[in-house]
């Protein structure tokens, strides 16, 4: 099957790829309020085993019943094992950091990843942006960064650096490569089928990770909480978000996936009111109005090259 990119029916038809990757969204704003919550319980390796385990069994069980589990074969694995290191790298990075940052230093800097996946993406993929669109990137970062320290300048001048940042820093590095390499390493096969080998080969780099903690771990101590902390993070933001990337970044392009990072910070910012912990200030209003028009603007504008797409099979 293949598709034409500049047909009306395909830019209506992709509206389900941009609901699942609002849902996706959620999940990993979600996910900063339960890894905040669990980080300091496990080494941030076994932490992820545990977590990549859980989603790898839940994934093979969809792959299995329906398209049944094929040895990919050792070039295939090859790929599938180049593809999961960011996403690898960036959790670890996440959990470690945690240690001595905050989850408001970390939703700033993840709001970096857009910006550098679409330079990734033009240079790999040679996806086109015109000035608008890279107007829009850094327009949709200035509102992240505002809803994130509520409009106040205050908050932002206080902003300080620390070890943890430069190793989350590090992290969304890695993370941005990720949807630019999926769409390179793409060869035709569903998204369940990659997410679950690249599931299955990040065990590898996480078993790496976490070398002697593995052994050193008291699995009698682990409360019923951090159980339950993992559980989501293994069936939701690590199963649907890895699903998700990959099916929209294959049908929408990195840049319009990536894009999506910029409304996490409001996600967030929304939990966290419906958790009790304080509605926002009138003054984040602007900043999610500005994230809103700078996205639409990318999701209008950022194409997806169609000899990309038409050359590899759709599912």
């Amino acid at each position: 099957m293949t598709i034409d990119l500049e047909a009306p029916a395909v830019v209506r038809g992709t509206l389900h790829v941009h609901a699942l990757m609002v849902f996706a969204s959620f999940t990993v704003a979600g996910s900063f309020v339960a890894s905040a919550a669990i980080t300091d319980r496990l080494d941030p390796g076994v932490l992820n085993l545990i977590r990549f385990t859980i989603a790898a069994i839940a994934m093979g069980i969809v792959v299995g019943f329906k398209y049944g589990i094929r040895w990919p074969g050792w070039r295939s694995l090859g790929r599938y094992t180049v593809l999961s290191f960011p996403l690898v790298a960036f959790f670890w990075c996440l959990f470690v950091a945690l240690h001595t940052t905050t989850a408001l230093n970390t939703s700033a800097i993840l709001t970096i990843v857009p910006g550098i996946a679409a330079l990734i993406a033009a240079v790999l993929i040679k996806e086109r942006l015109g000035w608008s669109k890279i107007a829009a990137l850094l327009i949709g970062l200035v509102g992240a960064l505002w809803v994130i320290f509520r409009g106040d300048p205050e908050r932002l001048l206080s902003f300080s650096i620390t070890i943890g940042d430069g190793i989350y820093f590090a992290g969304c590095v890695a993370m941005a490569f990720y949807t630019p390499l999926g769409r390179t390493l793409h060869r035709g096969e569903p998204a369940p089928v990659v997410t679950f080998w690249v599931l299955v080969t990040s065990l590898v780099w996480l078993l790496i990770a976490s070398n002697v903690h593995l052994a050193e771990t008291d699995w009698g101590s682990i409360s019923l909480s951090t159980w339950g902390g993992i559980v989501y993070l293994a069936l939701l933001p690590t199963v649907v978000t890895f699903f998700a990337y990959q099916y929209a970044t294959l049908r929408i392009g990195p840049t319009r996936v990536t894009a999506y990072y910029y409304i996490n910070p409001t996600l967030v910012v929304l939990l966290e009111a419906a958790l009790g912990r304080g509605f926002p200030s009138v003054m984040t209003i602007p900043g999610v109005v500005i994230v809103i028009a700078a996205s639409f603007v990318i999701e209008r504008g950022a194409a997806t090259p169609a000899a990309s797409l038409n050359s590899r099979p759709v599912t």
